[in-house]
């Protein structure tokens, strides 16, 4: 009964901003990691940035700088913040839910096109 829906995708020049929202239900929020994959040319998912529990975080080395990862326990909700968009970021963004490390099911995922 977990539900992770995405939200916030769409057409972006490169070199400009989006936000990415998950909003989260059928879990205690506040427990599990979020994490946002994107699967950009073929099916692999590849992580871009996750944040714990306790709001440490981790990054892919591609978006470091770029983009910013964050959460609000009280609206069940992670973001993910992109900026100086490249084309490939370009993908399907998919948020997740961990546990112990077990994930709990993806989003529907929401587009990102970064094109000019």
């Amino acid at each position: 009964q977990v539900q992770l829906v995405e939200s916030g995708g769409g057409l972006v020049q490169p070199g400009g901003s989006m936000r990415l929202s998950c909003a989260a239900s059928g879990i205690i929020f506040r427990l599990y990691t979020m994490a946002w994959y994107r699967q950009g040319s073929g099916k692999q998912r590849d992580l871009v940035a996750a944040i714990t529990s306790g709001s440490s975080t981790n990054y892919a080395d591609s978006v470091k700088g770029r983009f910013t990862i964050s959460r609000d326990n009280t609206k069940n909700t992670v973001y993910l913040q992109m900026n100086n968009l490249r084309p490939g970021d370009t993908g399907v963004y998919y948020c997740t839910a961990e546990f112990r490390g077990k994930g709990n099911g993806w989003g529907q995922g929401t587009q990102v096109t970064v094109s000019s």
